[in-house]
């Protein structure tokens, strides 16, 4: 017999998938509507996990509930635009010359661009989207949590944690002491722990917020593979500027090689010096690539109600959601975990290339 608690939270998941279903679809429902055309369930996917110039709630009736979002473009031809996204009512509407380009073979589908001598251009475009409104409400949220948390000991001080600071405090104690000290050493992880933890805490964060299907939540920030990109970058950087004479001469000079694999063929040589770009590449595409498959497979799940519904009638479609709502809500569960796992991860790679930088030869 479940405990009351459990019940809860599976009761609170399956409403969250339902605020989820209805946020997913609302927005694709009524295009498939206004243009008479059978449900797509890729075009869908892809609408949802990607960015977007609005941020759409819900659709109630014809009427949608979005927030729009400041465009910024910089033309060559008529200089600098600002405006809000909703002068394109919904991608309808050109406005001073620009518009979202639509067409299912467009390779610029969903960007803005402007209309030059019959050609469509892309302008330098730095518009606050989706995922940018994201990345601000998460360091807003980040700072939050972690000054409150401050001031918390500055009050607090000998005394245990309590609320906030309790749930904070582990996982900062484990980033320390499970990653950035076993992985660089006693000597040199207190200068590495502040990148850690912010790497950490911001991937951490942000899979969690886009588990929330509605408002601040939804948006596909580490899914997004220039987020994830620029992620790496930082630990590239860091690691190549870290990287002590022992580091260099161990990828140039590998020792315990054969002097025929580095010589007149550097073959090791070439492959250590490939590895200083692979690692962060990998880094990169493994985030990317589990969070967006993490969206891609709940909204598959949503989908098959609408396939089985267009295939074989309604019944079929309120027959199917039972199963698909119960898989989502299994794939939410474990979607809770791959978010710590992701940031742990990421943490920990990072953590073992600033060590392998920084080791001293022995």
């Amino acid at each position: 017999m479940f405990h009351k608690s459990k019940i809860g939270f599976v009761i609170f998941l399956s409403f969250f998938t339902v605020l989820f279903n209805l946020s997913a679809f609302s927005q694709h429902e009524t295009k498939v509507e206004e243009a008479e055309e059978s449900f797509n369930p890729g075009e869908m996917i892809m609408e949802h996990v990607g960015d977007a110039y609005v941020w759409h709630i819900m659709t109630v009736g014809e009427h949608h509930i979005e927030i729009p979002l400041p465009v910024i473009l910089y033309s060559k031809h008529s200089g600098f635009h600002v405006f809000m996204s909703s002068k394109f009512h919904h991608g309808h509407e050109s406005y001073e010359g620009f518009k979202i380009a639509a067409g299912k073979e467009n390779p610029l589908k969903g960007k803005i661009v402007e209309t030059i001598d019959g050609k469509e251009i892309r302008p330098y475009d730095i518009s606050i989207t989706k995922n940018t409104l994201s990345l601000f409400i998460s360091i807003f949220f980040i700072l939050w949590i972690f000054i409150s948390t401050a001031k918390s000991y500055e009050k607090r001080k000998g005394k245990a944690p309590k609320g906030l600071q309790s749930f904070i405090e582990p996982l900062i104690i484990f980033i320390r002491d499970d990653v950035a000290k076993v992985s660089i050493g006693e000597k040199k992880y207190m200068k590495y722990l502040p990148y850690l933890l912010t790497v950490f805490f911001f991937i951490f964060f942000n899979n969690l917020f886009g588990l929330i299907p509605i408002f601040p939540g939804g948006a596909n920030l580490t899914g997004n593979i220039a987020v994830t990109m620029v992620l790496a970058a930082f630990t590239f950087v860091i690691t190549t500027f870290s990287g002590n004479k022992a580091y260099w001469v161990h990828i140039f000079n590998t020792p315990g090689v054969p002097w025929w694999l580095k010589f007149p063929v550097p073959l090791m040589p070439l492959v250590e010096f490939m590895g200083i770009f692979i690692k962060p590449f990998v880094l990169m595409v493994r985030l990317f690539a589990n969070i967006l498959a993490g969206h891609i497979v709940a909204l598959g799940f949503f989908s098959l109600i609408f396939i089985f519904g267009a295939a074989y009638g309604a019944a079929a479609g309120y027959g199917s959601s039972v199963l698909s709502v119960a898989f989502t809500v299994f794939l939410y569960m474990l979607e809770l975990l791959v978010a710590f796992i992701q940031a742990y991860v990421f943490t920990l790679l990072s953590a073992l290339y600033f060590g392998m930088a920084t080791e001293e030869h022995h």
